[in-house]
């Protein structure tokens, strides 16, 4: 009998993040390669249409007209990172426990920010990170259909904005260290969606009320090089971490 596989869980790239920055937003990964890498992670779909969530195994998108739709296994994408979600850790966000001293509920956002860099045990380390709870707000965004090669600094210019409040839902996403920007967003990249799976986007802010955070480790990365000719051809030695913090942030 083979002996059974005792690999660690790995964060799975379909893509390198820089080529996504340049505006190469055609490739051809299906969803359906990128379930048998994960069941938990973020990205989004082919000519940038909308924010894509997985949760549990389901692919969600977001459009830019705030729909939320599950996503057959067919449709492709220039871009998603995900793993096979199994929590190490919990902690708990609530007025008894890690709300700092003399800060009210709910907890504003960069004081959230701070909570999980606190969280973390190394900053060089991939970490997934799923976050249910109670928001007093929510923002979120989505980008409409883009024409491919249109660099995405510029493309997020037409980026739709939502704001949600008193509302209950997950955000998930990844930690990446910051020597990886050619790669993954570095630092903390969080896609939100909605218990009744009508609302999300990528996270640009919000009030935490009550939350649960469970944290992962994640020991190895693997990254898909695509086979396509925009690929191959492209010239990728540009430092692109600026814009990519300008297209992620706001």
């Amino acid at each position: 009998m083979p002996e059974k596989n005792l690999r660690p869980n790995s964060v799975y790239i379909s893509t390198p993040i820089n080529v996504l920055v340049e505006g190469y937003y055609e490739q051809n990964i299906t969803i359906g390669e990128v379930r048998t890498h994960g069941d938990f992670g973020l990205g989004t779909f082919n000519d940038l249409d909308g924010e894509m969530v997985v949760l549990d195994g389901v692919v969600y998108q977001v459009a830019a007209d705030g729909t939320v739709n599950t996503v057959a296994d067919d449709i492709l994408t220039p871009f998603a990172c995900v793993t096979f979600y199994q929590p190490e850790t919990f902690d708990e966000i609530n007025e008894a426990a890690m709300i700092p001293r003399g800060q009210v509920s709910p907890l504003p956002y960069e004081a959230f920010n701070s909570l999980l860099e606190r969280l973390v045990p190394s900053p060089n380390m991939l970490y997934a990170i799923r976050i249910d709870g109670r928001f007093s707000h929510v923002r979120t965004r989505s980008v409409p259909r883009q024409e491919n090669y249109r660099p995405l600094v510029e493309a997020t210019k037409d980026q739709v904005v939502f704001d949600f409040y008193d509302i209950v839902g997950t955000l998930s996403g990844f930690y990446t260290p910051p020597f990886m920007p050619s790669l993954n967003a570095p630092g903390y990249h969080l896609h939100f969606i909605s218990d009744d799976r009508r609302r999300g986007g990528h996270l640009l802010s919000c009030s935490v009320e009550t939350a649960r955070i469970g944290m992962q480790h994640i020991p190895l990365l693997e990254v898909a090089l695509p086979v396509t000719l925009d690929y191959l051809t492209a010239d990728l030695s540009r430092d692109t971490r600026k814009d990519l913090q300008k297209a992620e942030q706001e």
